[in-house]
């Protein structure tokens, strides 16, 4: 089995040396082997030319570029694309996630019970705190993706979503930001997969240190919320 970590890259040049040691170097399940597939979405702060370094030096990973800044989504539809694994993870590179989770999402889908894996926040794992109101909105999001998809998630925003190969080349994926997270969520319980959620630390960042999600980015959310659930054919 093969797992394909899949990292969208915009300005994250000081921790993208951090990100791929740690990715490298973290332990996995006895036969289970690993692939890297960074995609930068036109970063303007040396990302770009640090990767192209990178893939220079490293042709095992995979590195892709775009020609103008997408967003999110749009960056994790070009890695999937890349991506050869029998199992698929998200991971962000500002490294609020750490990679040393994997093992732990893993095993629903190494045992045979799972299909996707989400990661949860908020089920007794280390996090950091910070912003209530980010909290509550996420809160909120969550809530209103389990009252359309039926699914009793508890964190439906986390970044953390780990998929069977099969299951992501059933769906069309098309929001370009972070939207990605409801109407990914939308389409898994639209297939009626088997959905597992597995506790993750967290560790947040501030606007200061880096932060680009924003309060668009919430009502964004709530639009991908409905017409996923409810008008997308």
């Amino acid at each position: 089995m093969k797992l394909s970590v899949v990292i969208p890259v915009y300005n994250e040049r000081g921790l993208l040396p951090t990100v791929i040691e740690r990715v490298t170097a973290v332990p996995l399940p006895h036969g289970i082997d690993r692939e890297l597939v960074l995609v930068d979405d036109r970063s303007t702060d040396g990302s770009r030319e640090w990767l192209e370094g990178l893939a220079r030096e490293r042709p095992d990973v995979i590195v892709r570029f775009h020609e103008v800044n997408r967003g999110k989504g749009a960056a994790l539809r070009t890695g999937f694309a890349e991506a050869r694994g029998d199992v698929v993870v998200v991971q962000d590179a500002d490294l609020e996630y750490d990679p040393h989770e994997y093992a732990r999402l893993l095993q629903p889908i190494v045992d045979g019970r799972a299909d996707v894996v989400f990661g949860t926040r908020f089920l007794g794992e280390t996090h950091r705190v910070l912003y209530y109101w980010h909290s509550l909105g996420n809160w909120l999001l969550t809530t209103l993706s389990n009252m359309l998809s039926n699914l009793n998630l508890t964190d439906m925003e986390c970044c953390y979503k780990m998929f069977r190969r099969e299951i992501l080349e059933k769906i069309s994926l098309r929001e370009d930001r972070f939207g990605f997270e409801p109407e990914v969520t939308a389409k898994v319980a639209r297939l009626g997969c088997r959905i597992y959620e597995v506790p993750v630390s967290y560790s947040g960042r501030t606007y200061a240190e880096g932060k680009k999600i924003n309060w668009k980015d919430g009502f964004s959310a709530l639009r991908c919320i409905v017409w996923y659930n409810l008008l997308a054919g």
